[in-house]
């Protein structure tokens, strides 16, 4: 159950705490004061969407913090442990945050953790209704959800392998699906890439080719000039204008130098004269074999350019480089060989896909069947609890839609399963979809039967209802009124209400006000005493801003004819 909620800068609350009690609960003001701004502030500590537009506004961040007593609830205890956050065992502390610049902190005991995780949390912590899930009723693609949630746990693991089952089969039927697309494309495809591929082995195109046939064409474009270049060396090194060569010249000077060693001048230059000799020597047979290789050669030149030419027509088709084409060349041999594979892949996918559909038949079948049994059991539940709420000729039923000409529809992870809420509630009536002749007073007492099976088979203690009562009036409220006071004898139950019999019921209630201050508007909510619940409730009856005399006679009657049910239903608990 909740201890205390503690709530800064959100909506029109500056700053907020509250104590809550075990019990009944409610909280009550004039329209449009702000009571739904609590149960927003509970919706955010549960791992509700954090909007920014709840933060006060000129403020920079809102934040709600609340602690629970969760003693005795192992299911809190499991996750706790499982995300390695400390426990002692009976409190559990929830903060959430966000800023306006979009920030979201959450913390659980201290510990930062993620949206998810406190979802996870809240939803072992409390059950909150809102005005909405009316709505959620009044659609009959909800009303399966509905049902399900008041399976045990034995109903919940077959839906979670009934999901399972779908998600497994929706894999392989879109790859089943894939492959027929591809079978039916299957000839053109091959035909395509056989003469993509046809030109790419002809071609037999080589890592580095294209750069190596740049410079080959740059040569052979440039032999004419090469070979004067070399031509113009050859003479240099071999004649001059006297008709001697240059290396004649160098291998005197050498055999000038070696003269000198008899006359004890050991200077090393006739060897380097040698040897410079023999460096030009070789120099002058290399430039004779470069004027044979650079011997200009259209043919060979025409050769590299069309090669060329075909390497960048071949780039433009399959890739920016040579690289990129031979890489594309290997994708397309390996589609080539699936594409000669796809019979076997299709008739072993066909296979697959059969099998897992029978398998998530059998399991849509066992939720199904499983299914029709909850449903049983809760339309006697409902019955039940319809009768005390004053709707004990309403007959309830769950129906189970046929399947037109039995065909199956496409898996769904909630199994393959239609069904309505039907009510009739006079007797002697059809059965009719509760979604077009119920009124609103009766979609609020049916919710809050629902809302009471679910939370007796749930395990969560808190109870949260915003305006439940919408509809209702004058007897039906009271006795929305008794069955609410009954539920807060097992259960904490929170409820906003405008309607003085429920307040009436309460075992505490709070008081939401609106006031402006400094040209700001706040919303301020204070515990009553019980002389402050005479009045308020008072007031509710009268419908006016003050209370007289008589109708504050009557609503202390109403409070103490409360207690007295209250503690008849307390003795007889203790019986």
């Amino acid at each position: 159950m909740i201890q205390s909620l503690t709530i800064q800068n959100i909506v029109l609350i500056q700053q907020l705490h509250l104590q809550f009690h075990t019990g009944m609960q409610v909280l009550s003001g004039e329209t449009g004061a702000g009571k739904s701004i609590v149960v927003d502030a509970v919706n955010l500590i549960l791992g509700g969407r954090a909007d920014r537009s709840l933060i006060r506004t000129g403020c920079e961040k809102g934040s709600v913090e609340a602690v629970f007593d969760t003693s005795g609830q192992e299911k809190i205890a499991q996750i706790l442990e499982r995300e390695k956050i400390d426990y002692d065992g009976s409190t559990v502390t929830v903060y959430r945050e966000m800023t306006a610049g979009g920030k979201n902190v959450c913390r659980i005991c201290g510990v930062l953790v993620s949206v998810s995780l406190l979802r996870e949390i809240g939803a072992q912590l409390m059950d909150i209704h809102g005005q909405h899930e009316h709505q959620f009723l009044m659609d009959p693609e909800m009303h399966r959800e509905f049902l399900d949630r008041m399976g045990d746990e034995a109903f919940r693991k077959q839906l979670e392998k009934t999901a399972l089952s779908c998600r497994e089969f929706l894999e392989v039927h879109r790859r089943y699906a894939r492959l027929r697309r591809e079978n039916d494309q299957k000839q053109r495809r091959m035909e395509e890439l056989e003469l993509a591929l046809g030109e790419l082995h002809g071609a037999k195109l080589k890592k580095g080719e294209e750069e190596s046939l740049q410079h080959e064409i740059l040569r052979l474009r440039s032999s004419e000039k090469i070979a004067s270049v070399i031509r113009s060396v050859q003479e240099d090194l071999s004649l001059n204008e006297n008709g001697s060569s240059t290396l004649e010249k160098i291998r005197h000077a050498s055999v000038s130098l070696s003269s000198l060693k008899g006359y004890g001048e050991k200077n090393g230059l006739a060897e380097r004269c040698e040897s410079a000799y023999y460096e030009l020597e070789e120099i002058v047979y290399e430039l004779h074999r470069m004027l044979e290789e650079n011997e200009h050669d259209p043919l060979k030149l025409e050769k590299a350019e069309e090669r060329l030419d075909l390497i960048r027509r071949l780039e433009r088709k399959y890739g920016e480089s040579v690289e990129a084409v031979l890489q594309e060349q290997r994708r397309m041999e390996a589609e080539y060989e699936q594409l000669g594979c796809l019979d076997d892949d299709l008739r072993d996918t066909a296979h697959e896909h059969k099998r897992l559909l029978a398998s998530y038949r059998q399991e849509s079948g066992a939720l199904s069947a499983a299914r029709k049994e909850l449903a049983a059991r809760f339309e006697v539940q409902m019955m039940d609890q319809l009768k005390d709420l004053g709707m004990e000729k309403t007959r309830f039923q769950a129906v189970f839609a046929e399947t037109q000409n039995e065909k199956k529809t496409m898996p769904q992870p909630g199994g393959d399963d239609r069904i309505e809420f039907m009510i009739s509630p006079n007797p002697g009536e059809p059965m009719k979809p509760l979604a077009r002749i119920a009124s609103g007073g009766e979609l609020s007492r049916l919710m809050l039967a629902m809302k009471t099976l679910e939370t007796e088979g749930n395990g969560v203690d808190c109870m949260v209802f915003d305006e439940i009562d919408t509809g209702i009036s004058g007897r039906m409220a009271q006795v929305v009124a008794e069955k609410m006071g009954s539920i807060s004898r097992r259960k904490q139950v929170i409820c906003v209400t405008h309607l003085p019999q429920i307040a009436a019921a309460a075992d505490y209630q709070y008081f939401v006000s609106k006031t402006v201050e400094k040209g700001r508007t706040q919303t301020a909510v204070r515990e009553l005493d019980r002389e402050g619940r005479i009045r308020e409730v008072a007031r509710m009856i009268s419908g006016a801003k003050g209370s007289d005399e008589q109708a504050e006679t009557y609503a202390r009657s109403m409070i103490e004819a409360s207690e007295r049910q209250k503690a008849a239903w307390d003795a007889g608990r203790k019986i």
